[in-house]
């Protein structure tokens, strides 16, 4: 199994198994900026694997995208098509969220990487705003064509035994170069910048100065040792300003020039002008006019900290607003926390805990290891520590060595191996649902405006966490319901194995009308019935309770009749919403079996030697909309051993895959999963249907084999 992680950042010359794909790609197409994002196996998030061209601090927000999320890299895998984003105003009308976070012009597209009918993840790519819309037919095929080289690479990665998955961290890919450079033409450009009047400098995708000249480094009052290496505002506090920031974003993501005016305090204005390409930022400084309205204030001169300066705490605000509105149970508000909050404040670590019962308990954490967090959770709310104090007082505690720890709690023993701590009640109409603890490995002064970021980046939490309590409270609810609707338990019937899964949709607390049965008649005869209720509300819920009821009162009739006097029943009641609906008589004695649909997808049967078939059954009206419907019947042939495998449209439908291609990619995954029980059958068609593509529907398998004599 490899990690993305280990292979450290790359050239693009294919040291890393993706970076190849993606360096070609760019280049075919003049792409600005290049991400892949990955969907392991049997999970619901779209990771970030590889990027080139895009800054770390705007990559972070973006890391792990959950599958129902709205993003162009989500919406490409679930729907199974191209997304094209053309501009700022395109992307305001479809991905609100992401606007609001980067409101500036770029285009952008995002494909799904495919191999028949299993998503592997996304490829994206960024443009500058003058790109053209939409893309032209040599840059589609270059993503098709990048896409499917991609998508062989990790089906063949996966088929190997050695699949590849994203790491901790995504692969950071070298920029882009014009041209290569040598020693001598670095020092030649050196030089040629000392020489032009003004002053000039670069900065790195992430910001940071890459050099700058003798007049650039004293117009802004500082020298070019102190500032080559770090983010300007680390040295230079005025520069510390969500101005700035706004402009350097602004430059990446579009690719065009801007520029803005900055007073170096006292009384010094200066004028910038950024001209990006993919690699960078070049700089233009010099003297400029003072600006109307101006205040001075004095200078101060803090050591550089490692924690968000004004500017990046503005962008991060803002982000962490319009992700959280996306979140809808306490394990997604989690996972955003988790991927966003440490990247932002630099941590080591994180601990989030609500009061439940009386006691803390700890509900998500990272950066530290399990036993640990396992002897801090349940503190009694009655106990005197740092996280209990916060959540009882409402006020946020701050401390920058654990020497300060100890003078506040003496008690303190250092357990966690971390040396600075912020401890932030989570406070949603005026109560504490919990803390929140940021842990450092480095000694931390926390500055008045690091401090009020993090108690506002606390009350987001908490709002989110609230919201999502309810979500969770509501959900289970809904699945309680449904749950007791379809049976607890099926029947056992000599001479017959049976298995059954359901799956609710991940999206959404509505409950669904998926239903299975199975109903002992006689010695030797059984049926079986399976069926879909049009919708996702309680309304389907109590229909479904009908349909299964129908069926139960008329079991013993043929096939053909029980859906008929079932659909007459429904006629009568008229509910407003429809039923597809399976029903089958099983004659174990015989070894035969007779078949009648309502509209239901038709059930795989496989035979004892493996080969397996789609039933082509001859379907009649969905039920409840024609009371004189007629329901022909099928009989077939049943052997000990052979497998019928019925199911709702969940199992196979999704959106941009036709549903006789994904029939039939189920029926070949059946008859490949040989040598199992049924139980790790169901399984294995389920997981199947569940890594090919993103599922919209609710899922109900049940799966029925005749035993040989004597079993």
């Amino acid at each position: 199994m490899r990690d993305l992680a280990g292979f450290g950042t790359s050239t693009g010359s294919g040291t890393h198994p993706l970076d190849a794909a993606l360096d070609q790609f760019m280049r075919e197409t003049d792409a600005s900026g290049g991400m892949v994002y990955l969907l392991p196996p049997g999970e619901r998030v779209l990771r970030l694997a590889v990027l080139r061209g895009v800054p770390r601090q705007i990559a972070a927000h973006w890391t792990q995208v959950p599958l129902a999320a709205r993003t162009p890299a989500t919406d490409a895998v679930r729907e199974r098509r191209l997304v094209w984003i053309g501009g700022q105003e395109e992307m305001a009308r479809h991905y609100p969220q992401m606007a609001f976070a980067l409101p500036y012009p770029f285009s952008a597209a995002a494909a799904p990487i495919t191999t028949g009918t299993t998503a592997w993840g996304a490829l994206v790519a960024r443009w500058p705003s003058s790109h053209p819309s939409p893309l032209t037919r040599h840059e589609r095929n270059a993503v098709r064509t990048s896409c499917r080289r991609l998508g062989l690479l990790l089906r063949q990665a996966a088929d190997s035994g050695h699949p590849l998955l994203p790491g901790s961290e995504p692969q950071v890919m070298a920029p882009l170069r014009a041209r290569a450079r040598g020693p001598t033409q670095e020092a030649a450009a050196a030089d040629f910048a000392e020489r032009l009047p003004g002053g000039c400098c670069t900065l790195d995708l992430d910001g940071r100065i890459t050099f700058i000249t003798t007049a650039a480094a004293d117009l802004l009052g500082a020298s070019a040792a102190d500032l080559v290496g770090v983010l300007p505002r680390q040295v230079l506090p005025w520069l510390d300003e969500p101005v700035v920031e706004d402009r350097y974003r602004a430059a990446v993501l579009s690719q065009e020039a801007t520029s803005f005016t900055a007073l170096r305090p006292p009384d010094r204005w200066l004028s910038f002008h950024l001209y990006p390409n993919v690699s960078g930022i070049s700089v233009r400084i010099a003297p400029a006019s003072p600006a109307p309205a101006s205040e001075t204030s004095e200078v101060l001169h803090p050591a550089p900290s490692a924690a968000p300066g004004r500017s990046t705490a503005h962008h991060l605000l803002m982000h962490l607003a319009a992700t959280l509105t996306e979140a809808v149970g306490v394990m997604d508000v989690i996972a955003r926390i988790d991927d966003l909050v440490p990247t932002a404040f630099e941590s080591q670590a994180l601990a989030l805990m609500i009061a439940e019962e009386g006691r803390l308990r700890i509900i998500g954490c990272r950066g530290y290891p399990a036993e640990l967090m396992d002897r801090f959770d349940g503190a009694p709310l009655a106990s005197d520590t740092p996280a209990v104090r916060v959540l009882t007082s409402g006020v946020p505690s701050f401390y920058a060595t654990f020497a300060d720890l100890k003078r506040a709690y003496p008690p303190a023993v250092l357990q966690d191996g971390k040396a600075a701590w912020a401890f932030l009640p989570l406070i949603t109409s005026g109560r504490a649902v919990g803390s929140l603890v940021l842990a450092y490995d480095r000694p931390h002064s926390f500055t008045p405006e690091e401090r009020a970021v993090l108690t506002a980046t606390a009350g987001l939490i908490a709002q989110a966490l609230d919201r999502a309590r309810l979500y969770d409270a509501s959900q289970a609810l809904a699945h309680s319901l449904q749950a007791s609707l379809l049976p607890q338990a099926l029947p056992r019937v000599p001479g017959l194995d049976v298995a059954t899964r359901y799956l609710p949709t991940a999206h959404g607390i509505d409950v669904g009308g998926d239903f299975y049965d199975l109903i002992h008649l006689d010695t030797d005869i059984a049926a079986a019935a399976i069926g879909d209720v049009q919708g996702h509300n309680v309304n389907a819920a109590a229909l479904m309770g009908q349909v299964r009821t129908a069926v139960h009162a008329t079991a013993g009739a043929s096939p053909g009749q029980v859906l008929a006097r079932t659909n007459r029943l429904l006629t009568d009641l008229d509910p407003g919403l429809f039923t597809s609906c399976l029903y089958v008589q099983l004659d174990l004695a015989r070894h035969r079996a007779c078949l009648a649909t309502a509209g239901h997808p038709p059930p795989l049967l496989r035979h004892p030697d493996l080969h397996t078939e789609i039933l082509p059954l001859t379907p009649g009206l969905l039920l409840g909309i024609d009371p004189a419907a007629d329901y022909p019947e099928t009989d077939i042939p049943l052997p000990p051993g052979a497998v019928l495998a019925l199911y709702t449209d969940g199992l196979v439908e999704s959106p941009g895959i036709d549903i006789e291609d994904a029939t039939a990619d189920l029926a070949a995954q059946l008859a490949q999963a040989q040598g199992q029980n049924l139980d790790a059958l169901a399984d294995t068609l389920v997981h199947h249907a569940q890594r090919s593509a993103p599922h919209n529907d609710d899922i109900a398998l049940l799966l029925i084999r005749p035993q040989q004599h004597g079993r």
